[in-house]
């Protein structure tokens, strides 16, 4: 039995999608200094260390399809939510903070994390009066879950290592 096709959020296959980050790989050329233009350097980076692959937007992208083929895409979609509630402005924090939590946190939430009932609970109380950190509990606890569960699997998996493979190829031609 095949599975199905990694796709990115806008749908285009995983291929499809890492060819459009490398077009010049694609047509022989050697890589330059553009940010258009991903490195077999790059990826071996996101290797280093968790922190790497998530400071790179490719590299996330790239994570979170993997996630998506292991049916864990919630754990780096809550993550980013978190990141980026944490530079919303103080006006729209209740806002954002009722939708992450429905999102994420409650326990009917489509895209439920896993996280512990004391954290659930803590997290349903900060978000009453939120602050930039009321997320931060619940955050950790996923971040150190992808770290230690999903990225040793990432690092291993086809994705990653066919990506890694095909840019060393085509940084000798």
């Amino acid at each position: 039995m095949r599975a199905a096709p990694f796709s990115t959020a806008s749908g285009m296959d995983v291929k499809a999608y890492l060819r459009s980050m490398i077009p010049h790989l694609e047509s022989g050329m050697k890589s330059s200094k553009s940010k258009d233009i991903l490195s077999a350097d790059e990826v071996m980076q996101w290797s280093q260390s968790f922190e790497n692959l998530l400071a790179n937007q490719t590299g996330r992208d790239v994570f979170g399809n993997f996630l998506k083929s292991e049916f864990s895409e919630e754990n780096i979609e809550f993550w980013l939510a978190c990141e980026d509630y944490k530079k919303t402005e103080s006006d729209l924090l209740h806002y954002k903070a009722e939708k992450i939590y429905k999102a994420f946190v409650h326990t009917d939430a489509a895209k439920q994390i896993n996280i512990d009932f004391c954290t659930r609970e803590s997290t349903a109380k900060k978000i009453k009066t939120p602050t930039p950190t009321c997320f931060d509990e619940a955050q950790k606890i996923i971040y150190t879950l992808m770290e230690k569960d999903s990225y040793p699997r990432f690092l291993k998996s086809d994705i990653y290592l066919n990506l890694l493979n095909d840019l060393q190829a085509n940084s000798l031609k």
